[in-house]
């Protein structure tokens, strides 16, 4: 089974990229009650921006991988005021950048699930827990399930959130 964990909530910074967000520490209780979600013994990966990896440091005592290909949708440092509507547009054209800076959707979908095929080959069998960013494993999902992307579970996606894929 692959579970693909949702960062916790971060402290946001307007001007700065939120690749380089960290975790908040008022949001730790949140990130601790997904422990008993996730299976023991399961291979561990994490997005290298730092909210992801703290999120991963808080949720195993175990090895994190640290996989550059599972960073989130690149959006660079640019405060997008209706970032839902924003993101949405991404899903409706994933082909276009769906603000300047940003990368298509597209881009994201291939990269996340080439780093995500060579986890899951390397773990033939096994759980894998996956720590990362919800626009990532939107489409990620949908790409490993041949369904379109599941934009109501986008929405509904808390932080720190966890879903599953039957893989």
């Amino acid at each position: 089974m692959l579970f693909l964990v949702r960062h916790g909530r971060p402290v946001q910074v307007p001007g700065v990229a939120a690749e380089h967000w960290e975790l908040d520490p008022a949001g730790f209780d949140d990130v601790w009650a997904l422990r008993d979600r996730l299976p023991a013994g399961a291979a561990w990966y994490s997005s290298p921006e730092p909210k992801a990896q703290q999120t991963a440091q808080l949720l195993t005592d175990g090895d994190v991988g640290v996989v550059d290909a599972l960073r989130e949708h690149r959006r660079g440092a640019a405060w997008v005021e209706d970032f839902a509507a924003t993101v949405e547009r991404a899903f409706a054209d994933p082909s276009v950048p769906a603000h300047d800076g940003w990368e298509a959707l597209d881009e994201c979908r291939a990269r996340v699930s080439r780093g995500v095929t060579g986890i899951l080959s390397a773990h033939a069998g096994e759980d894998v827990v996956l720590v990362g960013h919800g626009t990532a494993w939107t489409v990620l999902a949908s790409e490993l399930t041949g369904m379109p992307p599941d934009l109501d579970r986008w929405r509904a996606l808390g932080l720190p959130d966890v879903f599953t894929v039957d893989v």
